[in-house]
């Protein structure tokens, strides 16, 4: 090895260029790498809620909608017409209104208190409209931005998509919200535990360039999450500042008696081991992501995993040059220690670590107790709660009542099966009401006499469509409830059906990360 390393330092503006010169590259590449706001995207694709959008998708023109415009001060044709210049926005892939749900002639024509206010109340309500429509995934950040521009600063706007488009402005807030708080205490403590000014600055610089390079190489992805894009800088550097530590410090230690080259070979050397072996353990801990089947885990895991082979790479190889071509800057600020010598205390730690070791096995079984109890939130609404979408949420409610919608596929057989299940529907306590083709129209028209633009809301080839609104919030006890006993009451109709909707989204993504979280333990113990 001793060769290796000493053709590296040999060639050290060599290594300290090439390294520079990838992380800019790399730097240049991080906007060019796709980010995924929709959480939904990585559940596994056997998932009931995954198989339910599949095959609205293919079946059904209309699409489950996933984000809600409120217009004020608005008459039904007004509201008619808003509608035509809604749909033509960029990404906007449809369009729901009360004239899907009853015929555009009866509607225009038919006084609103002569309709039935079961359905025409999700729609239209007080002069106000609401109008439910699907956004195109992957293009939140463009359609939601051409809507706020189209409805203005006093209209509303809600659901998924928006809340997307409010995490990606988010996201980087938060990362630099957290770096600005992690950055301060890392150089504090670093200038407290080293002996010269410059080197804090080189262990983040070292890490720093990983960090990068490891951001930049994210375009061989096809795309990753915003939760990776956010967490994974944050965590590589936390769990690698250490090796740059090790490092450095070995290098001071045989530099009192060696030529600064010379102490870093022993330096690299007595280091590569020990920092080797907390490389390989911390990537083994994120290879165990990747068993997980909600494709988050595998997502953040290859992306640490990744970087912590970045981080290994550049504390051995570039860290050690960028130091000597800094050596005289370090003995020019050099400064005595802060820190006093912990000898005495750890030698008073020793005299009681069976009594600390009883303590520790004592305080670790309520602490795993404590955890098993931890509830968390898997949806967007308590990270927007704040901004114009969550703002605009409360508008919506506060005029329509908390609705959430849920869509319920199930074989398309006959009326009067169609008929039962409905009314068991109805009476389920969330629902407040359940709009499908035996309840907007009637059980006993034959549907040749329902015009196409009607029909094609609740039939395809092969499903018939029930939508259900509920009281209850996107997630939760009482959401989930209701997303369960929906589907206990299909199970009495119909062998085969599939949920739609936030609820049911969150509650497999629940379900999914129960059993993950047990599986991912388990291999990393």
């Amino acid at each position: 090895m001793d060769r290796i390393f000493n053709a590296f330092l040999k060639h050290k503006k060599s290594v300290f260029i090439f390294f520079v010169v990838a992380a800019v590259i790399c730097a240049s590449l991080v906007p060019f790498v796709s980010i995924n706001y929709n959480l939904a995207d990585y559940l596994p694709k056997d998932a009931q809620s995954t198989t339910a959008i599949r095959i609205m998708q293919e079946e059904f023109d209309t699409k489950i909608p996933n984000a809600n415009v409120m217009i004020d001060n608005i008459s039904v044709q007004e509201a008619l017409e808003y509608k035509e210049k809604i749909s033509s926005v960029e990404g906007v892939v449809s369009v729901i209104w009360l004239d899907d749900m009853i015929d555009r002639d009866i509607l225009t024509t038919t006084p609103l208190a002569f309709l039935d206010r079961s359905v025409v109340d999700h729609y239209y309500k007080d002069n106000s409209a609401l109008f439910r429509i699907t956004i195109k995934s992957g293009m939140e950040a463009v359609t939601v931005k051409a809507i706020y521009d189209l409805i203005g600063e006093k209209n509303a706007a809600s659901g998924n998509a928006v809340n997307a488009y409010t995490t990606q402005g988010l996201a980087v807030t938060e990362v630099l919200n957290a770096l600005a708080i992690l950055l301060p205490i890392i150089i504090v403590v670093l200038i407290l535990s080293t002996t010269s000014w410059i080197e804090p600055l080189l262990f983040l610089i070292a890490i720093g360039v990983a960090i990068i390079i490891n951001m930049g190489t994210n375009v061989i992805f096809n795309e990753i999450s915003f939760i990776t894009q956010t967490i994974s800088p944050i965590l590589q550097l936390a769990v690698s500042l250490d090796y740059a530590i090790f490092l450095l410090h070995s290098f001071n230690q045989y530099r009192n008696t060696h030529q600064p080259k010379e102490a870093m070979v022993i330096a690299m050397k007595r280091a590569l081991s020990t920092v080797a072996a907390s490389a390989a353990t911390t990537m083994i801990g994120f290879f165990a992501l990747i068993a997980m089947r909600f494709g988050i885990g595998s997502d953040l895991g290859l992306n640490l995993v990744k970087g912590i082979a970045f981080s290994f790479i550049s504390v051995m190889i570039f860290l050690p040059a960028f130091t000597l071509l800094c050596d005289k800057l370090i003995d020019k600020t050099k400064h005595r220690p802060f820190l006093p010598r912990f000898q005495k205390l750890g030698n008073g730690l020793m005299k009681i670590r069976i009594p600390l070791m009883i303590l520790a096995l004592i305080v670790v079984v309520p602490c795993f107790l404590a955890q098993s109890q931890s509830h968390f939130l898997y949806g967007m609404e308590s990270v927007t709660g704040t901004s114009r979408a969550g703002k605009d949420a409360d508008k919506i409610e506060q005029r329509f009542g908390k609705e959430n919608m849920l869509v319920l596929l199930v074989p398309k057989e006959n009326t009067g099966k169609e008929k039962e299940l409905c009314d068991d529907l109805s009476s389920l306590p969330p629902i407040t009401s359940t709009v499908s083709y035996v309840t907007a129209v009637d059980a006993n028209i034959p549907s040749p006499y329902i015009s196409e633009e009607i029909l094609k809301n609740f039939y395809s080839k092969n499903y018939a469509r029930i939508l259900m609104y509920t009281n209850t919030a996107a997630e939760g006890d009482d959401a989930f409830s209701a997303v369960q006993s929906v589907m206990d009451t299909a199970k009495k109709y119909y062998d085969s059906y599939f949920l739609a909707g936030e609820s049911a989204t969150l509650y497999d993504m629940k379900n999914v990360v129960s059993v993950d979280t047990m599986v991912v333990n388990l291999l990393a113990i």
